[in-house]
């Protein structure tokens, strides 16, 4: 059964397909003019040397024609020995043994530095898609418990931000969209990213998404959602996956497509701002705690051994629930009583370097 919009999602996404499977990071790189520019300056460069060593030892070069080599003759012979397979015509050759010397020594290897700076483009385009192959087989001989991200909206940049404040590196990445000017700009930004439909497996393979440990789905449309889901829980069944839709209406059915956690964003949105109209420095403090890497942030946390046997406001952070199984407890819960090691913490800390890298530590799922 397709859901509403789905062909036209497709067709969308066939539209914006390209030959390259995955695009990975790249440093800036020049202009291809100012490149070329560079090129031919250098081997201008070449050829002016060249011939300047030709003319400072013209005597022992003889001219066919009068017998002497002038300038013009030595950037002659520099031009004929490289027209034709580097041999020259032969009206004008070197006779001393110093001219000899020179010619096998110097003029023969910037010969054949002048040929390399000329086709130098040409092997660059010829070797490109072999050096690319390398990159993506090393890259995916490396990925392991990454985090793929599909859409490269405000949603999913956000969500990158918060998850790269905990200590996660770029490489670890992976940004799935449509879009090419969307991948562009995620590879700007330094992750890997894999243009295409995330609906379908064969796009969500190239993201090596049976691998990843973690799946944010943050896709501009509820039903493309559900599709994305579904697709990526049955590649994965061990990973964590967390989505985001705009209908509070459609989080049952995610959750039923295999979504761990669903982040209704239109309603989280619509209640930070009636509790900012209630009260700004209320608003003001959950934005704060939903800004991860500043101000006060929201940690989930093992318990410690020196915690065991403690009450949740005996703990020295401040405890705002107990996570013991598949339960979420709240610190006064009756339920809790003391702490156990298998408990997990959810925790308001202030954000510290300290805090982002601490082991075992992860933020909670955001919008």
């Amino acid at each position: 059964m397709k859901l509403p919009g789905q062909d036209a999602i497709a067709r969308q996404a066939d539209e914006h397909l390209v030959t390259h499977r995955v695009k990975l990071p790249r440093k800036l790189v020049e202009h291809p003019i100012r490149q070329v520019g560079k090129r031919l300056s250098l081997a201008l460069l070449v050829l002016v040397v060249t011939a300047f060593i030709v003319y400072a030892d013209a005597d022992g070069y003889n001219d066919n024609s009068d017998g002497s080599v002038d300038l013009l003759d030595s950037f002659y012979y520099y031009y004929a020995t490289v027209t034709l397979s580097t041999t020259g015509y032969g009206d004008i050759t070197p006779v001393s043994d110093a001219a000899r010397l020179t010619n096998i020594f110097v003029i023969t290897p910037l010969r054949v530095l002048f040929l390399i700076i000329l086709v130098g483009t040409t092997l660059e385009a010829l070797t490109e898609r072999t050096r690319e192959e390398w990159r993506l087989n090393r890259w995916r001989s490396t990925l392991r418990d990454h985090t793929v991200v599909v859409g490269f909206g405000t949603k999913g940049r956000s969500a990158i931000q918060t998850v790269c404040a905990t200590g996660l590196r770029k490489e670890q990445v992976v940004v799935v969209d449509p879009s090419g000017k969307a991948i562009e700009a995620a590879t700007a930004h330094g992750y890997a990213g894999v243009i295409g439909d995330a609906t379908r497996s064969d796009v969500l393979n190239r993201a090596e998404l049976y691998r990843a440990k973690q799946v944010i789905i943050a896709t501009q449309r509820d039903d493309t959602a559900v599709l994305v889901t579904l697709t990526a829980r049955q590649l994965n069944r061990a990973a964590k996956i967390v989505v985001a839709v705009r209908e509070e209406e459609n989080a049952p059915l995610l959750k039923q497509s295999g979504a761990d956690a669903v982040i209704t964003s239109a309603s989280a949105a619509g209640r930070l701002l009636g509790l900012s109209v209630l009260s700004p420095a209320a608003g003001m403090v959950m934005e704060d705690l939903i800004s991860q890497g500043s101000g006060l942030d929201l940690v989930e946390r093992p318990v410690i051994k020196s915690e065991a046997g403690k009450k949740p406001r005996d703990v020295a952070d401040l405890v705002v629930s107990v996570l013991r199984g598949h339960r979420v407890l709240g610190y006064d819960d009756p339920a809790v009583g003391e702490l156990q090691l298998t408990d997990r913490l959810i925790t308001i800390v202030r954000a510290t370097p300290a805090t982002h890298v601490a082991p075992d530590a992860r933020p909670l799922p955001r919008d």
